[in-house]
């Protein structure tokens, strides 16, 4: 049997590996009848001698080749990709022939991460193996995976807490498990809220000072201090709370000019290095809401707080203060 098992998902793809490895028979001899092989180095004659070798006490073995795929992968742009090699080709080839004709005994699973359809083994290979493909899961996907997850663990969520969660965590579904055990231990049986995600995750002050951000770009002094309070408690030094917030202008002001610019949305987010999606689609929307003119007004008093602290006038926490009274004051005696 041939599987084929390709994706950024790293994490979906390991389940899926381990399904693969319940059904191979008696688990207890699974680990004496199992061989994992770098594709990148592996010889024909390696995986040869492996598929072929009589399984220990047991029916079936099971071969892991990572990265096989990968070594046969197109390089560059379609226009100027050179001709495969006829030493290459006479590789996959004999590759190809080989593993679609592996002994019955033998479960042989190629993992690799993102592959092109052209890739010469595969297109060998996928008229004969069970593909299966596991990308980053975006949005509405990784909501539902969130909900289902919560789900299996015996809880429920509200969808407030699902969409601070993949904000906060994005596709990395590692973290996103292992956060998610975390809050329903957390609930001990209630329903998991927003709030009880702001508590227990570990991701929280780059959220906060997000929410502190949108609280001064709209003039909400007692939700910025608030914020702002809460940080400073937490430990969190105001040198860093002034970097993050000057950052985070600096992006809405860079993702503007880039829609300025027609910039597709995939490239808006590997300029600004935005691993979410939710965190792109947020950084999106704030960019439609806020005026440049706000958003450079509120950037240079940044400055201003940075150097006020720098040259010893005031204090950090105080500085702070003192910048969110004073941004979130202009609209009123603009008035």
């Amino acid at each position: 049997m041939l599987y084929i098992l390709l994706g950024q998902d790293d994490f979906s793809l390991s389940q899926a590996l381990e399904e693969i490895k319940r059904g191979i028979g008696d688990q207890s001899l699974l680990s004496a009848n199992t061989t994992t092989f770098d594709g990148q180095q592996m010889s024909l004659d390696q995986l040869r001698t492996t598929c072929e070798t009589v399984p220990f006490l047991a029916e079936k073995r099971l071969v892991i080749v990572n990265g096989l795929l990968g070594r046969f992968e197109p390089k560059g742009k379609p226009s100027r990709r050179k001709k495969v090699k006829p030493d290459q080709q006479d590789e996959y080839k004999s590759l190809g022939d080989y593993i679609g004709n592996i002994p019955d005994s033998t479960v042989l699973v190629l993992v690799d991460g993102d592959i092109k359809s052209n890739n010469p083994l595969l297109k060998e290979l996928s008229v004969r193996a069970e593909i299966k493909s596991f990308p980053l899961l975006k949005r509405d996907k990784l909501r539902q995976w969130i909900q289902g997850w919560v789900k299996g663990k015996g809880g429920s969520i509200s969808s407030q807490a699902v969409d601070l969660l993949a904000h906060i965590v994005g596709g990395n579904l590692w973290i996103m498990a292992n956060e998610i055990d975390k809050l329903v231990l957390f609930t001990s049986g209630r329903r998991v809220e927003e709030e009880d995600v702001r508590i227990a995750v570990g991701y929280m002050p780059e959220t906060n000072v997000y929410a502190m951000t949108d609280a001064i770009l709209e003039f909400k002094a007692g939700v910025a201090e608030q914020l702002l309070e809460q940080l400073l408690q937490r430990g969190v030094a105001p040198a860093y709370l002034l970097f993050m917030l000057s950052r985070q202008v600096q992006m809405i002001i860079r993702t503007k000019e880039l829609r300025k610019q027609r910039k597709p949305e995939a490239e808006i987010q590997k300029k600004l290095g935005l691993t979410s999606e939710f965190a792109l689609c947020r950084t999106l929307e704030r960019a439609d809401r806020y005026p440049v003119e706000r958003l450079k007004e509120v950037y240079d008093k940044l400055l201003q707080t940075d150097l006020s602290i720098k040259r010893g006038k005031y204090e950090g926490g105080l500085a702070l203060n003192i910048l969110i009274a004073e941004l979130c004051q202009k609209r009123r005696t603009t008035k």
